[in-house]
């Protein structure tokens, strides 16, 4: 058994691999050979990732507020607290806060074996958020 007393460090996320203000957590990266890590990633109202794909799949799991993901050609779907959502490996995808709520996730990944996690793609526009059902609580 290891504890590791927090000494988390909140980051800003990206703009290459997001739209809006998203704060990230380190929450875990377990030690080789695992290539598991988790994050715990907090979006603003209306801040979103940008479209990606995970090589070995993704699972997010809400912890607070409403969002929205999509994956490429589907419908964009509301997510609540308890909703877990799993992105198959190589899905390409989104996720974010619903335009008037903020939302926040545990996102758990697992690298390749070139260690890559995510592969970042385009932004999505603010036409493909715009297609968002509308949030009610």
């Amino acid at each position: 058994m290891q504890i590791t007393r927090s000494s988390v460090q909140t980051v800003f996320g990206p703009s290459d691999w997001f739209t809006g203000d998203v704060y990230i957590d380190a929450v875990a990266a377990a030690p080789a050979p695992s290539r598991v890590s988790a994050n715990l990633v907090h979006f603003m109202p209306g801040a979103r990732t940008h479209w990606h794909r995970h090589p070995l799949s993704q699972t997010v799991f809400v912890t607070e507020g409403v969002g929205l993901c999509q994956r490429r050609g589907g419908p964009v779907e509301v997510i609540r607290p308890g909703d877990r959502v799993l992105f198959e490996a190589d899905e390409e995808h989104w996720h974010g806060a619903a335009p008037d709520r903020l939302m926040v996730h545990l996102a758990i990944n697992e690298g390749d074996a070139d260690h890559d996690v995510v592969h970042w793609l385009t932004p999505v526009t603010d036409e493909e958020y715009a297609a968002s059902p509308s949030v009610t609580d």
